[in-house]
């Protein structure tokens, strides 16, 4: 029997509550039932993120997997249906499903991601050559992009008297045109939906896959804010701001081919709906204030 991690236990009770509570009550059991099922034995400690634990385990034929786990989440469902139909293009491959459990056995990637790439420059184009690999026809089933676009302006619009004490009003309202101009026709294209660094992991069958994807489907640029989220997660430094990430929004927009106004406009767009949203959580923003720059160097 695992051993749930008792931060990731604590974590999600106080975040969902009885079901939470009932959910982590059985968990050891259904990763039991499932390596079973599958016939995996597990091979390391339980791992974790905020909604689910990953496994590492050894199949019947001797090749390493992950068993992951989640709470049923909303932004868990349309994962599976995303490996599926990449079929370990660009991502880790898919193994076996269990939807109404939510849960997974895929492909192992090494622990080194994209955070510790010494070259900010190449993780940006891997994201690009990513973004363009996964580039496919959206299955019918995933969330359109599109229909989020009209909650997302009056998101920023709701919110623009709160963020005018941190950015300019012109910087909201550029931000809400690119919603309003891009946002409520978009391609019917597979996107990720969450490529930062942390989500592209050393692979051996690929030099770099994704992992953890949203599965919606939309214009390819949504994912340049990629380079943005990495650019917190490497702590990318504010001095010339603007000049650095202009660069690797080029060098993203080149390796995914798209047009790099376009990932400008959606990078910019989207670091201001990450303030709003980093805002809106309990206690002491943590990334707004670097969001709110970047939304206005970009402007």
């Amino acid at each position: 029997m695992i051993d749930v991690p008792e931060v990731f236990a604590r974590e999600i009770v106080d975040r969902e509550g009885v079901e939470g509570a009932r959910w982590i009550a059985s968990l050891a059991g259904l990763v039991e039932e499932l390596l079973e099922r599958w016939a995996c034995a597990p091979t390391g400690p339980v791992m974790h993120g905020r909604v689910g634990v990953v496994v590492p385990a050894r199949r019947r034929d001797g090749s390493s997997a992950v068993l992951k786990v989640s709470f049923p989440h909303p932004g868990n469902v349309h994962g599976p249906t995303a490996y599926a139909t990449w079929s370990g293009r660009g991502v880790v491959l898919l193994f076996e499903r269990d939807d109404a459990r939510f849960a997974m056995l895929l492909e192992q990637v090494e622990p080194t991601t994209l955070v510790d790439l010494d070259d900010g420059d190449e993780a940006a184009a891997v994201c690009g050559r990513l973004t363009r690999r996964l580039a496919v026809p959206a299955p019918p089933d995933v969330p359109r992009l599109s229909e989020r676009a009209e909650a997302q302006e009056h998101e920023l619009r709701d919110a623009s008297e709160q963020l005018s004490g941190h950015v300019p009003r012109r910087v909201v309202e550029v931000a809400i045109g690119t919603i309003r101009e891009l946002g409520r026709e978009q391609p019917d294209t597979l996107v990720h939906g969450d490529l930062h660094y942390k989500n592209v992991g050393r692979g051996t069958r690929e030099p770099w896959l994704a992992i953890d994807p949203k599965g919606v489907a939309g214009d390819p640029a949504n994912d340049a804010i990629s380079v943005v989220i990495g650019g917190f997660q490497r702590q990318l430094p504010t001095d010339d701001l603007c000049a650095k990430l202009r660069r690797r929004l080029a060098i993203f927009a080149e390796a995914a081919e798209l047009d790099r106004d376009r990932v400008v406009r959606w990078a910019q767009a989207h670091a201001l709906l990450h303030a709003c949203w980093d805002r809106r959580m309990p206690g002491p923003p943590r990334t707004a204030q670097v969001a709110e720059q970047v939304a206005t160097v970009l402007m």
